[in-house]
């Protein structure tokens, strides 16, 4: 399988599923016997279903199936995952952080929808998420043991530890650290830890052994690191119809960032580093031909 096929070929296996799950969400306003207010399921339905690679939710199916629990089973998590993710690019793009018109390449969330509504939408998705996840879960069958571990995981690397903690070392210039080292702890906090998290919690589900889940672990931090150097490289050389949303913020914004920190073509290659041992973890549990490996090795040369 040549690099450029892997994202693609997972997203034929995994991407009609995630998005069937996601579609149905109006089904289960209206089981509520319609206690989410309309608007807010609106805004909700809006950005879950606007597009997106799905890599997280990928990464979570494709785990939890090398380790014996088939996708059907494990979507609930995959869902909450896309619920989290999408979260976060919600309150991204609000004015008071990333002030972004652009997601996905369709008008944000709070440019259709309010600023309030923006906020109460990602709040609403993040919350959800956890009480999703382990419902489906239970109904799926899956141990509960695992279940609750899972989702602890997801909790620890989604909240003030891991993305949310991220989230405040780019944005807020009181958390600004001097040195290169803290460009790579905006990014694994910021990026990693989710990407990692969800690789993991498909092991933790499928019952991996602790050194499973440690390569997979390793497989995740790599990708996640090297996922956000690529970012970096695209804002600054990108343009919004390859990005779908606003190139060159983070030079606008003074952000701390790889090119910033290192240049172009030294970030270029790190990302290049990144990906090559993000594939060697994923190689030692599942072969170097392996799709998640292959991924890896890939994702220094996406293009959006």
């Amino acid at each position: 399988m040549s690099g450029t096929d892997a994202l693609a070929s997972l997203r034929g296996q995994y991407l009609p599923a995630i998005d069937a799950s996601l579609a149905t969400l109006g089904e289960i306003r209206a089981r509520s016997g319609g206690r989410m207010p309309a608007r807010l399921a609106e805004a909700v339905t809006y950005s879950l279903t606007v597009g997106g690679k799905r890599l997280r939710p990928i990464l979570c199916l494709a785990s939890a199936e090398r380790f014996g629990v088939s996708p059907e089973k494990a979507m609930p998590m995959a869902a909450a995952i896309e619920f989290i993710h999408t979260a976060s690019l919600i309150h991204d793009d609000l004015p008071c952080m990333d002030d972004d018109d652009m997601r996905r390449g369709k008008p944000t969330n709070h440019r259709m929808f309010g600023e309030c509504m923006a906020v109460l939408a990602g709040d609403s998705l993040m919350i959800w998420a956890f009480g999703y996840a382990l419902s489906g879960l239970a109904r799926n069958g899956i141990q509960a043991g695992r279940a609750l571990e899972a989702a602890a995981y997801l909790s620890e690397a989604s909240g003030p530890f891991g993305m949310c903690g991220g989230q405040v070392l780019d944005t807020d210039p009181h958390a600004f650290e001097s040195g290169e080292n803290f460009v790579y702890k905006i990014a694994e906090r910021k990026t990693a830890d989710m990407l990692r998290a969800s690789a993991a919690v498909g092991a933790i589900l499928g019952g991996a052994a602790e050194a499973e889940i440690r390569s997979v672990e390793e497989y995740g931090s790599h990708l996640g690191l090297a996922f956000q150097i690529v970012d970096d490289i695209l804002d600054a050389t990108g343009t919004p119809e390859e990005l779908g949303k606003t190139p060159h913020k983070d030079e606008k914004q003074g952000k701390t960032t790889f090119v910033s920190v290192f240049g172009l073509k030294a970030a270029r290659r790190l990302a290049e580093e990144e990906s090559a041992m993000a594939a060697r973890a994923a190689a030692s549990l599942w072969g170097e031909r392996d799709e998640l490996a292959v991924l890896a090795r890939e994702l220094a040369l996406r293009s959006a």
